[in-house]
């Protein structure tokens, strides 16, 4: 089963440089997180407060409250901005043969 846990950010009144630093810094110690999950980071064009992070997952459950690691990562969020989060759920889930995450 494939589902992702999205997490938004509108960065207020921080750093943003240190903020965009650390998002890649997340982005790349992908490869030391284990499991069947890959993160990834956008920032949003045109508009350099608004990033969003997708941890997509390929379990046989999906977590309805969440991951350990994306409850995690709001929570840290929250100190810079507004947070918003969502878990999506893929509708065919019967093609997940054909997706690999390394």
């Amino acid at each position: 089963m494939k589902w992702i846990e999205v997490i938004q950010l509108r960065a207020t009144g921080c750093d943003k440089g240190l903020l965009k630093t650390e998002l890649l810094k997340l982005a790349n110690e992908n490869d030391k997180i284990t499991g069947k999950q890959m993160i990834m980071v956008y920032g949003r064009a045109l508009v350099d407060t608004d990033y969003t992070i997708q941890i997509i997952h390929k379990t046989k459950n999906v977590e309805k409250n969440g991951s350990p690691l994306g409850l995690c990562l709001v929570s840290a969020l929250k100190a810079f901005g507004l947070v918003n989060y969502s878990i999506w759920e893929a509708l065919d889930n019967e093609k997940d043969e054909d997706i690999h995450i390394s």
